[in-house]
């Protein structure tokens, strides 16, 4: 059973989320909070799996919502909400720790796909709307992309295959079949690659790999 908690300044947004999310067999929404202040206190109060959380919001926004929560001794998988496919705050709370973002009218089946997914860690969360954020706003800097390019030296060539892979959006289940590997086998070398390059999920780790140019 994977433990929900919703973070939403709008209740009418809380409430149909909770509602969607409490349908799943497989989901629990355990918590509401509405404003980053509240969550950290939720998130604290009970073990959560994956947070929903709104980008704007009263008293603590959702970027540093998102940096409290992944530094807490559970740290819940964040997934960021926001209104607009091209929010230079959604860069933000990815490069804060979000394992990824949703629009507010994403298809309900794909919310719940989402959750499963990122509850599991097998995959990271990036649509083409993600795509187009990064291209947008992570612009390149001279320092950012050395201090990349370090990092990135440190992989294996086999490394930077999964890497790559990884960076496009792919599962565990897919880079096993598409580099012909075992899933575990997948598993181990996405996390020496998050301990090289420094990173704490995947979302962190494409975006090293475009700093450093190795994004396909």
């Amino acid at each position: 059973m994977i433990r929900a908690m919703i973070v939403d300044d709008d209740a009418l947004v809380r409430l149909g989320l909770t509602d969607l999310l409490d349908g799943d067999p497989g989901i629990e929404v355990v918590a509401q909070a509405a404003d980053g202040l509240k969550a950290i206190e939720q998130a604290t109060a009970y073990r959560i799996d994956v947070a929903l959380v709104d980008v704007r919001m009263p008293r603590m926004d959702g970027i540093t919502a998102t940096t409290r929560l992944r530094a807490l001794p559970y740290p819940p998988k964040v997934i960021t909400l926001t209104t607009f496919d091209l929010d230079e705050y959604v860069y933000d709370a990815l490069a804060a720790g979000a394992d990824g973002f949703l629009l507010k009218d994403t298809e309900p089946a794909e919310i719940l796909r989402a959750v499963h997914l990122v509850a599991a860690g097998s995959a990271m969360l990036y649509p083409a709307a993600a795509r187009r954020l990064i291209d947008r706003y992570h612009a390149t800097n001279q320092p950012r992309v050395t201090a990349a390019q370090a990092r990135f030296e440190r992989l294996t060539p086999r490394e930077r295959d999964v890497l790559a892979l990884l960076a496009r959006g792919d599962t565990n289940a897919d880079i096993a079949v598409h580099l012909t590997m075992r899933e575990s086998t997948v598993k181990a070398h996405v996390s020496r690659i998050l301990t090289a390059l420094e990173v704490t999920n995947r979302v962190q780790a494409a975006l090293v790999a475009r700093d450093a140019g190795h994004t396909p």
